[in-house]
């Protein structure tokens, strides 16, 4: 089982071994914790900033650092919550 601490919230979620992050509106019912849209990486509305545990996130693509970028998030610290499937522990911010 993989640990995600969400902030502002204060609620840490157990998930599946390689969820994606964007399945916590299944965890969580009756909550908008992340914005979707598109849910394929192409819109943005998912964008969440990583404050600890990157590296237990899967690695983004191309196409995500590009739209990444294209948005203004481009330091590195933000990635596309339906593109980051979870392995291990990491603390997001979805209040960007």
């Amino acid at each position: 089982m993989a640990l995600l601490h969400i902030f502002p919230l204060n609620v840490t979620v157990h998930l599946a071994e390689s969820a994606r992050l964007s399945d916590l509106e299944f965890e969580l019912r009756d909550s908008d914790v992340i914005p979707a849209g598109c849910r394929a990486g192409a819109c943005g509305a998912c964008v969440i900033e990583v404050l600890n545990g990157f590296g237990c996130l899967s690695e983004p693509t191309e196409r995500e650092l590009k739209l990444l970028t294209f948005l203004g998030y481009d330091d590195g610290r933000f990635r596309l919550a339906c593109q980051c499937k979870i392995n291990g522990t990491a603390t997001i911010n979805t209040e960007i």
